[in-house]
């Protein structure tokens, strides 16, 4: 498959760490705020960065399974369809889940090939996790392999070989990625991701555009009422998205079913908001978590989306505290993204469509 050519980042300022009241380290990063048809409305950095979508694409990779009647066929509750596009912190919620889904469409947990590490929700608590070896279902991709097992099943398909490029199951993906994105199936750039599915690195637009899309109350052209099944079941269930004391389950809450969330590795995150019929994509260049959430609360609150309720409700991750190992607080991480757009400022009136954009002012500081 011919791969994309690259892009020229021109990256701006997302986020900065403080120790004392001097700037001593920053993430720079991207920004895309679109609406369903591609078009960008508002940026920072380079809205057209090629970035690797990584989990953030979980909502998409489940779309075809949905959309073939997987969760009629298989009885499955809208919790279990929210954790089909998870990260999930492997809580014991989580793992049962994966587990019932895999019963119901005749599997095992071995025949999942996520592989295995500790249960991210002991780092949530600060406990330490028990020595491995863990289970599969307590990765925290376990739900998307189960449904993608489960598109197997139903569609009987071998199992074994699930994860090659061009079995029939990730074709069906690629095309749902293709739809949602804007981007042709050839012009997909195809990598593997940290459970061992193939991933697709796309414009951090079309990323935008997807969950524009997948937010969308109405009927898709393409795949019906699909994108809002899974859409509303991530909405009423974020806990199965993630887990406690996790972002998403925080954003979601947050936005009061109104903002379908999915963070990915190495610094991304998704965001569709159903009211406004927009997305957001936000990737944070050097893939550090720590300056992604203070942009992502500061891009939101610039696009006029946080009430009293939302700005208290986020707090805690717009603005970060630094501590040092006797707890106290040396710095902070803080946002410095400044969307550009129509609504930010004189002579910006159209957004740039190409990597090729001239380097805004925020950028040229770096």
């Amino acid at each position: 498959m011919p791969a994309a050519p690259p892009t020229v980042a021109h990256h701006a300022p997302l986020a900065e760490v403080t120790r004392g009241e001097i700037v001593e380290s920053l993430h720079a990063g991207s920004v895309a705020v679109v609406d369903m048809h591609g078009r960008v409305l508002r940026w920072a950095g380079n809205p057209q960065h090629l970035t690797f979508t990584r989990s953030a694409l979980k909502p998409l990779q489940a779309l075809p399974f949905v959309a073939a009647g997987g969760v009629e066929h298989f009885g499955l509750s809208s919790s279990k369809v929210a954790l089909l596009c998870a990260s999930h912190s492997g809580e014991p919620r989580h793992a049962e889940a994966a587990a019932d889904i895999l019963a119901r469409a005749g599997c095992t947990p071995a025949d999942l090939q996520c592989g295995t590490h500790a249960p991210r929700f002991y780092d949530t608590r600060g406990e330490v996790p028990p020595p491995p070896p863990y289970s599969p279902l307590q990765h925290n991709c376990s739900g998307k392999h189960s449904g993608m097992l489960a598109f197997c099943a139903l569609c009987q398909w071998p199992k074994a070989s699930y994860l090659e490029f061009d079995h029939p199951l990730q074709q069906a993906i690629r095309q749902s990625v293709s739809t949602f994105t804007g981007v042709t199936v050839a012009a997909l750039v195809p990598g593997v991701d940290g459970c061992s599915a193939p991933n697709y690195a796309v414009p951090l637009s079309a990323l935008a555009r997807a969950f524009a899309r997948l937010a969308s109350a109405t009927d898709d052209p393409d795949y019906g009422t699909a994108p809002r099944t899974l859409a509303d079941a991530m909405l009423a269930h974020p806990e199965m998205v993630s887990g406690e004391g996790r972002s998403d389950l925080a954003l979601m809450q947050a936005g009061r079913g109104d903002w379908v969330a999915k963070i990915g590795a190495e610094g991304v995150q998704a965001i569709g908001v159903r009211s406004r019929g927009i997305g957001i994509a936000v990737k944070v260049a050097d893939g550090q978590a720590r300056g992604l959430l203070p942009s992502v609360v500061a891009v939101l609150d610039q696009l006029g989306l946080l009430d009293e309720a939302a700005r208290a409700a986020l707090a805690p991750w717009g603005r970060r505290p630094i501590r040092n190992y006797r707890g106290t607080q040396v710095g902070a991480i803080r946002p410095a993204v400044l969307l550009e757009g129509p609504a930010s400022g004189p002579g910006r009136d159209s957004a740039p469509e190409t990597a090729g954009h001239p380097v805004n002012r925020a950028t040229a500081e770096l």
